[in-house]
């Protein structure tokens, strides 16, 4: 009976120290720009979350600044569950090989808490270029080192780096053209001005659909549904372990409690199992994805040490 006594209390002090979540409303940081692809996705995710919580999610869009804007006005947020950030995993795992003068470890400020997509990212070239293969581009790279030029949305960007592993795994060197503006890039490929780029396809299928783009490979190891004739790079003739992805997720400044972020991550999973945000990632190709806290944390700490590697070999900086 004493047991039972003690037990009692304790476990009405637990109800208490465990309230429920949310209360009040949740605010979403993106550094991403309203109309992007995760932006997009972010909303029609916040509008099933707040459905779920019957509390509103406020999305709160801060581009610029390579991403530190939206990254220091959610660094200084209460570790509450009530403001959480969306980054890609460029934003975790390359931002401190790149600003190194910054000594910010995106990790050691930010808990993971819930994944939303992955995205795989094709190999576009012109649809008047007379390569239809990785093995034509490669060779064309190889017989004018340093004169096929490729585009990327930013340096640091997936299509940046992924050009810096291409470069390293099929044993050449191209130049590299960063653009400001996605839509100006796929318009330079189409036009033959740049040679070819890494694309997904949110960001270059109105090109493509007007007939000005051709996609040559996709940077996996299996086809994606999405676009079946589009063949891997291995088959293509392109390096067999080039992949070329980036996955997008939601972290809460450090501190976040275990218990929350597993609420989080289970009532993430929950909304994006429903059939409408389903079609639209298909539509876009996004890979849903079912990992843990932990595991987003080590998906992100592999790409670290792939991009680490490759700024260090490319010289790359941001500083």
């Amino acid at each position: 009976m004493a047991a039972l006594g003690l037990a009692l209390p304790l476990a009405a002090f637990a109800q208490q120290a465990a309230p429920a979540y949310p209360t009040r409303a949740v605010n979403v940081v993106t550094p991403f720009a309203a109309g992007s692809g995760p932006d997009a996705v972010l909303r029609m995710v916040g509008e099933k979350l707040g459905r779920l919580w019957g509390q509103p999610v406020t999305i709160d869009n801060k581009p610029g600044g390579g991403g530190f804007i939206a990254i220091e006005q959610a660094r200084r947020a209460t570790p509450d569950g009530y403001t959480l950030l969306q980054l890609d995993s460029e934003h975790i795992a390359a931002l401190p090989h790149l600003y190194k003068s910054k000594n910010f470890n995106t990790l050691d400020h930010f808990d993971p808490v819930a994944p939303l997509f992955r995205t795989p990212f094709f190999v576009a070239v012109s649809s008047q270029s007379k390569w239809n293969s990785m093995s034509d581009l490669i060779a064309a790279a190889k017989a004018k080192p340093g004169q096929v030029n490729y585009g990327s949305w930013g340096v640091g960007s997936p299509g940046h780096l992924g050009g810096q592993q291409l470069d390293a795994l099929a044993g050449v060197q191209m130049n590299h053209v960063p653009f400001r503006e996605v839509s100006q890039l796929y318009a330079n490929v189409g036009t033959g001005e740049v040679d070819w780029a890494f694309a997904s396809i949110p960001s270059s299928q109105g090109i493509y659909k007007a007939g000005k783009l051709k996609y040559i490979a996709v940077a996996t190891r299996q086809r994606v549904p999405q676009m079946p004739d589009v063949p891997t790079m291995a088959e293509a003739g392109g390096p067999a372990d080039l992949e070329v992805n980036s996955f997008v997720s939601l972290l809460a400044p450090k501190g976040l409690p275990p218990a929350l972020a597993a609420k989080i991550n289970a009532d993430v999973a929950k909304v994006i199992a429903d059939p409408e945000i389903r079609s639209r990632f298909d539509t876009f190709a996004f890979e849903p994805l079912a990992w843990s806290p932990q595991e987003i944390r080590a998906q992100a700490q592999a790409k670290s040490k792939v991009y680490g590697e490759l700024v260090k070999r490319g010289n790359i900086s941001l500083d």
